[in-house]
């Protein structure tokens, strides 16, 4: 199954995963499943999987337990992750993801990676914002998108 396919109703539906990847194997009832074969690109200098890598597939797994719960037309951010490294990973990367708790706003959910061999890679815990999906891409939303340089951190006046 492609990344871009659904699997228990949900799909990753990102650009950024597409070109890493990253193939979705499940997510259903709070729970995900996706693997990621390494390639040349995805590796650091010692020649094993790049942290940032290994990172990104992470929050693909707990964002899509996240969303396997949530209604139609909702999505959600990433709005912390905290990540343990316990080895190297290599061959093909495989990454679950599990909603601990849910808010009426918030997932909190864990995680870990496995390499092809069953190595435990890394842990992660993090926390999502269940938001309604917008319009990407329309005009409307690239014009409220624009930024003003004159702008000034804060809530604004309008």
């Amino acid at each position: 199954m492609s990344s871009s396919e659904s699997a228990g109703g949900v799909s990753i539906e990102s650009p950024f995963i597409d070109a890493l990847g990253v193939v979705l194997v499940k997510a259903k009832d709070g729970e995900s499943e996706v693997r990621m074969p390494l390639r040349d690109e995805h590796m650091n200098t010692w020649g094993i999987a790049h942290g940032g890598v290994t990172m990104t597939l992470l929050d693909s797994a707990l964002a899509l337990a996240a969303r396997s719960i949530a209604g139609d037309g909702i999505g959600v951010v990433t709005v912390e992750m905290k990540v343990n490294f316990m080895q190297p990973g290599r061959g093909e990367l495989r990454g679950y993801g599990r909603v601990l708790h849910r808010s009426t706003t918030m997932a909190y959910c864990e995680g870990e990676i496995r390499d092809s061999e069953g190595h435990f890679v890394a842990k992660a815990l993090g926390t999502f914002k269940y938001m309604k999906r917008l319009a990407v891409g329309r005009d409307i939303v690239k014009q409220k998108m624009r930024s003003d340089p004159k702008a000034m951190p804060g809530p604004s006046d309008a």
